[in-house]
């Protein structure tokens, strides 16, 4: 795999989506960009729009979604809900039934420290739309990710992966009590353990997958979350308005979406992948020296994420093949 070794990009935490698709060309290609029509996946969908790509965004409220978007020539809006395997089913088969190769695909859409729900297979819902979801999308979408001969494919994650990583033993919370940080941050884990697994497997197909922190952003994603809860979070100032500091990790959406889409485009990275990425670049793995910065060791091991390729394929009954 891909050692966790930055490689000087040449961007870092202030850089923008747009200033890292400058003199990019993606005509021609094809992008899918789950929660693009809002926050981060929105900013991400515009930056590949100006460099030239076709974006699908799939979305459980497409009216609301095309509303959002606003006319954004090149993007079309279909349905699709991560939570119901039928309909993720549906949109990639409708995808790939129309012929045209995928080259880029973001997983940018989540969920975040929700109430204790389950879908209806009975497992934890962060866990189920954050990962199980992609999983069942990225793998709907295979043949048309093989067919673009060089597909990126690109899993937000999160620094709150630093919370916790993967209980296997109870992943839905079961036996131990509901934590709704816990779960979070086993869910962010997995969208890096994923990136890792699917690169493997991809590799021989010219399909390469990162993962990565877009930074602390306040977006519709905190929904779930009360005023004390933000407040607690010190991202906003004395007017209530989120503090912008990069160097801290406290961006604007327009810097936030900038790791996603240069994992998604940057020749640099050509050759590369199974990595966790944050300020456009490859990031370190988590020490007591690099302080909140980098990928914790459980999100970057190999075995754990061979072991939860095998534990996704039972509870999806989808692989690669």
């Amino acid at each position: 795999m891909t050692q966790q070794t930055p490689i000087g990009s040449g961007f870092g935490a202030a850089s923008t989506a747009m200033e890292v698709v400058s003199g990019i060309d993606l005509s021609r290609k094809l992008a899918i960009v789950t929660g693009g029509a809002s926050g981060l996946g929105l900013e991400t969908t515009r930056a590949l729009l100006h460099a030239g790509a076709e974006v699908i965004v799939p979305a459980r409220s497409p009216e609301r979604a095309r509303k959002a978007l606003g006319g954004l020539a090149g993007a079309t809006v279909d349905a699709m809900d991560l939570a119901d395997p039928q309909s993720v089913a549906a949109f990639a088969a409708h995808v790939v039934s129309a012929g045209q190769p995928v080259s880029i695909l973001v997983n940018s859409a989540g969920i975040m420290a929700t109430p204790e729900t389950r879908d209806a297979d009975g497992h934890e819902a962060q866990f189920a739309t954050n990962h199980l979801g992609h999983f069942r999308l990225t793998l709907g979408l295979w043949p048309a990710l093989v067919a673009a001969g060089g597909a990126r494919v690109v899993s937000v994650s999160s620094r709150g992966h630093q919370i916790s990583g993967i209980d296997f033993e109870d992943i839905d919370f079961r036996v131990r009590p509901y934590d709704k940080w816990v779960a979070y941050g086993q869910s962010k884990t997995a969208n890096a353990l994923f990136a890792m697994a699917l690169d493997r497997r991809g590799r021989s197909h010219a399909i390469r997958a990162f993962s990565l922190h877009p930074g602390q952003i306040l977006t519709d994603l905190a929904r779930h979350l009360s005023a004390e809860e933000i407040a607690s979070f010190d991202a906003l100032d004395e007017a209530g308005r989120p503090i912008i500091d990069p160097a801290r990790g406290m961006k604007t959406v327009e810097q936030g979406a900038a790791t996603s889409v240069w994992c998604a485009t940057n020749q640099r990275v050509d050759g590369l992948g199974g990595v966790y990425c944050e300020d456009c670049d490859i990031a370190v793995v988590n020490s007591a020296r690099t302080g909140r910065k980098g990928v914790s060791p459980w999100a970057c091991d190999p075995e754990s994420a061979e072991r939860l390729w095998r534990l996704s394929i039972a509870w999806t009954g989808l692989d690669i093949v």
